[in-house]
């Protein structure tokens, strides 16, 4: 058996890769934990203590860890993804200019925010490097822009583990600003083998009605099958050019009725919420073919017709609160909150919202497959006390 290991694992991680059944295939080590619970890490530290851990092939699911796990498998001579085309995927800067260069008519315009803005308003603001929606702001006024700030304890850890990688620290810092995108959005996942890309499928986005906060996510996607080969075609032009190789990477983009479909970000890591999705409809879990995949094996994925629909649903509420009481725990269950806290105290949320918790749910349609979550929602027992007015 060969040893797999995972840094820097999520819950979802452990949970997926049981449900997958890898650890009857492989010896799987884990090295850490969630960095999000993390208050201090050190990355140079983390990555002399995993060089003394047996592996074989070495992953991260997130943005960071997998930038981690990218400069472990460097040290080691493990395959995997780069480091230097981790950063060119996460600084959106980088990553919008190589994006341009490979598939001019599927990026937006954009523009570093320095003193004025570079663009009439309305535009999208967002951290040149961030996550889930974290700080992505629709800007009606250029007074606005005043109430930026950067998601600092993210922000600086980010910038250090660059800093390994033989990026500038600086350039974590800042903003970008881009052109106002509409249409259905989208995520197509897939991976880079021996410079041929393959797309694994396409998750469709639905956001809760006047708002940019995510609901649910529904695999496979609606979309006709012209518009999923364009997406394709897309990523087997833009991936190739950012110079990643040998890895799993997702590409949010919008898909207006008329017209290109438009890059909103590329990542260079597996989309985790979307693996026991595709596990429900294809019999197969992506994490099999990350673990492959990192082991320098072509993870040959050919999926099945779709057998039903899944969904991944994000419970959310719009205001504040003191979190008293959450549901009892569930297999499929992840509850992103704890009591005796405030909302705006834990968790990651985006700016209109705050994310209580994720589950799953499978359908032998679209509709019902919505539904049945929908209803699963309503049902789930959060106890919520108003913040005090001062």
């Amino acid at each position: 058996m060969r040893d797999i290991l995972v840094l820097l694992p999520q819950e979802r991680d452990l949970k997926a890769i049981r449900a997958a059944g890898l650890e009857e295939r492989y010896r799987v080590r884990f090295a850490g934990s969630d960095l999000d619970q993390l208050e201090t890490f050190d990355p140079e530290a983390f990555l002399d203590e995993c060089e003394r851990i047996p592996a074989d092939a070495v992953i991260g699911t997130k943005d960071q860890s997998a930038l981690l796990a990218a400069l472990l498998a460097e040290r080691r001579g493990l395959p995997g993804p780069s480091p230097q085309a981790l950063v060119r995927l996460q600084h959106k800067p980088t990553s919008r200019s190589i994006q341009q260069l490979a598939a001019p008519e599927a990026t937006p315009r954009f523009a570093v925010l320095d003193g004025r803005p570079p663009l009439d308003v309305p535009f999208f603001v967002k951290p040149v490097v961030g996550r889930l929606s974290q700080n992505v702001f629709r800007i009606d006024d250029e007074r606005e822009l005043l109430e930026l700030h950067e998601i600092d304890r993210y922000t600086h850890r980010y910038a250090e583990i660059a800093a390994l990688a033989g990026a500038d620290p600086e350039h974590a810092h800042g903003f970008l600003v881009e052109e106002l995108l509409t249409g259905e959005e989208v995520t197509l996942e897939g991976y880079v083998f021996d410079g041929e890309v393959t797309t694994i499928g396409v998750t469709d986005s639905l956001k809760y009605p006047g708002t940019l906060s995510f609901e649910a996510f529904v695999y496979p996607s609606a979309l006709p099958p012209g518009r999923l080969e364009e997406l394709s075609e897309v990523a087997s032009r833009v991936l190739p050019r950012l110079g990643f190789e040998g890895g799993f990477f997702n590409m949010e983009l919008f898909v207006p009725e008329e017209g290109p479909a438009q890059i909103i970000e590329v990542n260079g890591r597996i989309a985790s919420q979307f693996a026991p999705l595709v596990q429900a409809v294809h019999g197969r879990s992506t994490y099999d073919a990350l673990f492959e995949l990192a082991l320098g094996e072509d993870p040959g994925w050919r999926p099945d017709p779709p057998a039903g629909v899944g969904v991944s649903y994000c419970l959310r509420v719009f205001e504040d609160g003191l979190v008293e009481a959450v549901p009892d725990p569930e297999p499929d269950l992840e509850v992103l909150v704890r009591p005796g806290l405030y909302l705006s105290e834990q968790g990651v949320n985006d700016a209109q919202s705050y994310r209580l918790a994720i589950f799953y749910g499978v359908g032998p349609t679209r509709e019902e497959a919505i539904a049945a979550c929908r209803e699963r929602a309503q049902a789930l027992r959060f106890r919520l006390a108003p913040v005090p007015v001062r």
